[in-house]
């Protein structure tokens, strides 16, 4: 029987773009779906341009942008740290969202991003079951799940553990500095644990991963080791998911149409991803004494008056880059400002490695396009995506130095060239192409993650009692 099911992104592009393959691998098995947007409130046009990119290539979606909150819904003393501000802002959203579930002629079932915790009050006021959609690795949810639990006993700060290892279920040990830094301001801790503990309470959770990538994480899950003392909700591996690709035409394709296959290293770190002028001049002096060829990325550096959401200038590359590089690498390097076309890119055949700041998304375009990885994490959960790329899946190297002030353009240098011309940069792409094969297989039809999305359509079946105009 067709369902309708609301997916609910919350905010932030990396959250977006996989929720919307969520929706087209619905339709594809005949349901409907919508996805509600949420307005982030702040002239963000990094995420303003993901929403459109994504109605325009997605015709088969429908999307809804929801109203803002009430003008006093969220008038508590403002907070200082973003993340609070985004927790705080989707708890304002529930009014709007419930207001938009009540206006439809029946929906079946809600999905939710992670940080849209609260949003399960709203599914719970209507009767409707309520999944989460975790954009991220089976690993990064087998250790967050775990976190309320291997805290609650710990009387020191998570800045104050250093590098003491901490072992989590399913996961390779870790050092207290990879978790989140985040999670040293006491208040983002309070709502990222108090997230992970309601999460539990939800009837399924769909993670855009791969068993055969992340076995030992998913047995964790499965086996309920994450949660003791509380029943864990079903896990379904359904990725990997990734963007189809088929953007715009972009001056970098046709300069990767000129090279040799597999001769460039990608370097891109993300939509929010961005380097003081220090760092860009030493990957810059890396670059160019690697003697490989290269296409990089390049956004401004953010200045001391950031904030979240503001967009950046388009960077002077002549005024960033040390003097006389961008006329020495001409030819075999090409540096482009602020967007590359980047599943395009990784897919191209002359691209041969990604070094990438190891956001799941990212992590996941580079695994189903073959290339090794040079990992180089940021921010958010990107230090424990490391861990699970390089010691748990084999898939990625790490760039020395990415935790402490700068990492050394020798680095880069010796890496670079490691990568592509080595034998261990050889055994390295051996396994990512296998890697990206099994991914392949898992998506067809009979393959793991197609099986685990008809189960949890099979389950989500069994749980629905009642349509929204039926409860309203």
């Amino acid at each position: 029987m067709k369902k309708t099911i609301v997916l609910y992104p919350g905010v932030g592009v990396g959250h977006l773009v996989p929720m919307v393959e969520v929706a087209k691998l619905f339709i594809k098995h005949g349901q409907s779906v919508i996805v509600a947007v949420v307005d982030p409130q702040v002239e963000s046009t990094d995420f303003s341009d993901a929403v459109v990119r994504a109605r325009a290539s997605n015709p088969s979606v429908a999307f809804h942008v929801l109203p803002p909150p009430p003008a006093d819904s969220n008038s508590d003393s403002a907070p200082t740290h973003p993340v609070v501000q985004i927790f705080r802002l989707l708890k304002a959203m529930n009014a709007p969202l419930l207001d938009f579930l009540r206006s439809l002629p029946s929906v079946d079932a809600l999905v939710l991003d992670m940080f849209c915790v609260d949003a399960q009050d709203v599914a719970s006021e209507l009767g409707l079951p309520v999944y989460y959609f975790y954009a991220s690795a089976a690993a990064d949810l087998a250790l967050f799940l775990n976190l309320p639990s291997k805290l609650a006993g710990v009387k020191a700060k998570i800045k104050e553990l250093g590098d003491s290892v901490i072992k989590f279920p399913g996961v390779p040990p870790f050092k207290a500095t990879d978790l989140p830094e985040v999670m040293h301001n006491d208040e983002v801790l309070k709502a990222i644990l108090g997230m992970f503990d309601r999460m539990p309470d939800s009837d399924g959770i769909l993670i855009n991963s791969v068993e055969s990538l992340e076995t030992r994480a998913v047995r964790a899950l499965k086996d309920g080791l994450c949660v003791p003392g509380r029943a864990t909700p079903p896990v379904y591996c359904i990725g990997p998911l990734v963007s189809g690709g088929g953007g715009k035409e972009h001056e970098c394709l046709r300069w990767l149409d000129a090279q040799p296959d597999q001769s460039v290293v990608f370097l891109s770190f993300g939509s929010m991803g961005t380097f003081p002028v220090k760092q860009l001049q030493e990957i810059a002096t890396g670059l160019e004494k690697s003697g490989q060829r290269f296409l990089w990325v390049v956004r401004s550096p953010r200045n001391p008056d950031y904030k979240y959401g503001d967009s950046l200038p388009e960077p002077d590359l002549d005024a960033l880059m040390p003097e006389g590089f961008l006329e020495r690498t001409k030819g075999r390097g090409l540096v482009v400002k602020s967007w590359a076309p980047q599943v395009e890119v990784l897919r191209h055949r002359a691209t041969g490695a990604f070094m990438t700041h190891c956001g799941w998304n990212s992590t996941l375009e580079g695994i189903t396009a073959g290339l090794p990885l040079l990992c180089w994490p940021l921010y958010a959960e990107q230090r424990v995506n490391k861990v699970h790329i390089v010691e748990g899946m084999k898939l990625g190297v790490e760039m020395r130095g990415y935790n402490e002030e700068l990492v050394k353009g020798v680095e880069v240098e010796e890496k670079v060239r490691w990568v592509m011309a080595s034998e261990g940069g050889n055994a390295l792409r051996e396994r990512v192409t296998a890697a990206k094969v099994a991914a392949a297989e898992a998506l067809k039809e009979g393959g793991s993650s197609y099986l685990a999305f008809v189960q949890f359509l099979n389950d989500m079946g069994t749980s629905i009692v009642a349509t929204v105009s039926e409860l309203t």
